[in-house]
Formats: C-alpha cells, sequence, structure tokens
C-alpha cells in the first residue's frame, strides 16, 4: 500500500510541476514535443497536435521536452526562438507551480484539521520565563530572533538547534501588543543516551540527537526501546521508573531495541550534556480556523516548509548534516509507509491529513531544490537566462548543454549514492 501512496503522490507532483513548464511555454508559443510522466521505456502514448503525451515505465520523475530546447536554433516555435524573459517564465513556471500545488492542499489541511498556533500553554511559576513576564495564551512571534508565525517554527528551530547556557530572547503578542521577554534558563548537567520520544505508549524514538550515543550506535528514528540493562520497557512509565531507580551515569548500558520489526542489541555509554529547560510548554496541536484565515495559515504552513527546507540545506552545506541525513525516493516511500501505518488506527480522516501534510512537504521541497543553481535543474537554467538578459546575449549554447550534462550525471550519481543509504537504513 505504501508503494502505491507514494507512487500517486510523487506522480500528482511531478506532473504538475511539468504542467507548469508546459502551459507557460504555450503560452509563449514554444513547440512542446513531448510530456511525460515518468522516466525509461513509454508504455502508453497518444499525439495531439505537435505533443506526444507518454506515461512510462518508472514513475519517479517526468519531462516536458521543447523544440529546440538545447540547440541554437531560432526556428519558429523552438524554445530560444522565444523572448529571453518568456524562457525565464517557461524554467520558473514548474517550481511555482509545486509551491501553488503546495498552498492548494495546504488549504485542504488547514480546512479540516485546523492550524497550530505559536501559544504558549503554560509556565512554571518557579522558571525565570514567568519571572521575566511570561504568560499562558502569550503568542510567539520571534524565538532567538527566528520569527515564528505557527508552532511548528518553534518545533523545527528547537529540533535543528541547540539551546545553550545563554539568555533566551523572545517576543510575544499579549492582548494585539507585541512584548520583549529576556531570561536565564536554568540549566542541569545529565547524562543522556540522546534522543527524543514519540508520542506513543511504547518507549519510540521520535528523533535522534546528533553526536549523541544512540546515534553513533546506529539507532534510527522509528525504533523502540524494549530493554536497558535487562530491564523490560514495555511503556513510557516503565521508562521514567527506570531512570528515577538507576540515574544514567557515565557506564555502559546494554540496550535492546526493535528495528523494523528485528531486534537488536548493542552497548552505549551515555554522555553528558547541559539541558537547558525552556520553563515553559508550548502548544502542538491543531486549532480550528475560520473564514479567511484558512487561506491565511495555509500559506503560512507552505512558508514554513520553504524555510524549514533552505534552512535544512544550509545546514547540510555547513556540514551541520551530511550525504547520510539526505533521503531519496526509498526514503521517502518508507516514511509515507510509516506515516500511513502510524495514522490508520486514528481513522481515515488522519490518514488523509497525514499523506496530505507529506505531499505539501514534497511539494515545497521539489520547488526549492529546483530554484538551486545547479546545471540541469531549473535553477541552473535559470542562471544563465538571467545571464543572457543582462548580457543581451546568449551563453555559449554548446557550452551550456555540456555544463548542463554533467550536472545530471553528477546529480544521478548523488542520488544513488542517496538510493544506497536510504536501503542500507531499511535493514
Amino acid at each position: 500500500m505504501k508503494i502505491l501512496i507514494a507512487v500517486i503522490i510523487f506522480s500528482v507532483l511531478v506532473l504538475f510541476h511539468e504542467l507548469g513548464h508546459f502551459l507557460l511555454a504555450k503560452k509563449n508559443g514554444i513547440v512542446v514535443q513531448q510530456f511525460s510522466l515518468g522516466m525509461g521505456p513509454t508504455l502508453v502514448s497518444t499525439q495531439k497536435g505537435d505533443t506526444q503525451y507518454c506515461l512510462k515505465l518508472l514513475p519517479l520523475g517526468g519531462s516536458c521536452m521543447m523544440l529546440g530546447e538545447d540547440e541554437d536554433s531560432q526556428t519558429p516555435g523552438s524554445f530560444n526562438s522565444a523572448s529571453v524573459w518568456g524562457r525565464i517564465a517557461v524554467i520558473a513556471a514548474g517550481p511555482i507551480f509545486n509551491f501553488i500545488m503546495a498552498f492548494i492542499l495546504s488549504v485542504i489541511i488547514v480546512a479540516m484539521m485546523g492550524y497550530v498556533p505559536s501559544k504558549v500553554l503554560k509556565v512554571s511559576e518557579e522558571s525565570p520565563a514567568y519571572a521575566a513576564g511570561l504568560r499562558e495564551g502569550d503568542q510567539i512571534t520571534k524565538f532567538q530572533g527566528y520569527s515564528i508565525d505557527i508552532g511548528q517554527d518553534l518545533n523545527t528551530w528547537l529540533a535543528l538547534n541547540e539551546l545553550k547556557d545563554a539568555p533566551i530572547e523572545m517576543t510575544v503578542k499579549r492582548d494585539g501588543k507585541k512584548q520583549k521577554i529576556s531570561y536565564q534558563p536554568e540549566t542541569t548537567k545529565k547524562y543522556l543516551m540522546g534522543f527524543n520520544r514519540g508520542d506513543t505508549e511504547k518507549l519510540e524514538v521520535a528523533s535522534l540527537i546528533k553526536g549523541m550515543p544512540l546515534e553513533k550506535a546506529g539507532v534510527q528514528a522509528g525504533d523502540v526501546i524494549t530493554e536497558i540493562d535487562g530491564t523490560v520497557i514495555d511503556t513510557q512509565e516503565d521508562y521514567e521508573r527506570y531512570v528515577q531507580e538507576h540515574p544514567l551515569e557515565d557506564k555502559p548500558l546494554d540496550i535492546t531495541y526493535e528495528h523494523k520489526g528485528k531486534i537488536q542489541q548493542i552497548t552505549i555509554t551515555p554522555a553528558s550534556r547541559t539541558q537547558v529547560a525552556l520553563g515553559f510548554n508550548y502548544n502542538v496541536g491543531r486549532e480550528k480556523a475560520s473564514s479567511w484565515n484558512v487561506l491565511k495559515y495555509a500559506a503560512l504552513e507552505v512558508k514554513y516548509w520553504i524555510r524549514t527546507t533552505v534552512v535544512s540545506l544550509g545546514k547540510l552545506f555547513s556540514g551541520q548534516f551530511g550525504i547520510r541525513d539526505l533521503s531519496g525516493p526509498v526514503g521517502v516511500v518508507d516514511v509515507i509507509g510509516d506515516t500511513y501505518e502510524a495514522a490508520k488506527p486514528e481513522g481515515g480522516v488522519i490518514v488523509w491529513a497525514s499523506m496530505l501534510n507529506i505531499a505539501v512537504l514534497l511539494s515545497a521541497n521539489l520547488g526549492v531544490m529546483n530554484l538551486l543553481p545547479i546545471p540541469a535543474l531549473d535553477g541552473g537554467r535559470l542562471i544563465f537566462l538571467i545571464l543572457e538578459a543582462i548580457r543581451r546575449k546568449p551563453v555559449n549554447r554548446q557550452a551550456e548543454a555540456m555544463i548542463h550534462m554533467a550536472g545530471f550525471v553528477l546529480l544521478m550519481a548523488l542520488m544513488f549514492v542517496v538510493m544506497y543509504h536510504d536501503i542500507v537504513k531499511l535493514f
């Protein structure tokens, strides 16, 4: 089932992306020779006018092949016979259509399930946050200089950044007025295995802290810890009882966990870490949006996913993330399957909302990735077209075609490396 769902999601997103190129090409008088869904051998095709419409064997991509796209041809109807701004519009249309698709799907999600307000739910009265003036019901609009539109923004910032023993700077909105909050958080030094717990009865690993013992030992998100030093851990309460009775120390622990239905055993030594207490809890649940606010919060959801993708890419290029942190089609299919299985007990509405949410993530991701200034991607092609617009003459077409071909080969190599790591993670 998860493969079928993944194929449907991939197909719709790719089709919409290529539709953007197709419609803008037609608008600018460019002949589209072939419009296809999928890659590889053609399964079914039909000719209508100048365009051959194809369904191909591998449902992992698609194409909108335009007349003379990689040639120095001024033949009427060819890609390069159109104005440079017309060609820029054609190339940019693919990623833009991905953002449009993400917005449409977000409207459906927000209308069905509501949005996540960035609201403070509870503040400990003994905490520095309370002393600094933070109160229940405050809406967080900025955290450590990072603008917060919805609850997911704060959740993602905390997941991607480590709080340090330094002042926390926040801006909140209360009764329509903005107020700055600044306080020195309480810190404690603890020994940790290095994971965040999932919202399940079992001790599921929701995410791992990079560089910590469990991550180094190869444990992955979604794994379930079942034993610690011979003590059976059936529930979250069992784990809390265990750490109360056996505080973690700088001593080896034997860990038994379940990975993809298989039992694994490892030995780790907890590492010391300074933990920072926020002093408050914030909202992670959805609330209904009224009338036009559905459109507002749908746009903010798309903004959230675009910004999260850009921030994650920044961490990849800075070395904070590595190749092993990337996921390709195999990894995405696995995530879709895990999400489907987790949502299924909650009913059909939750399943639909979960799948739509993944589609929003993938659509926004596809739009951002295609705008990267890398040869063979839309962003790489846009660079050459913008240079042409500035110089008022094209870059050597043959040289451009060779650069795009080299970029395509490198992208294919990267895809195979990522796919290899995705397959390794499954076992």
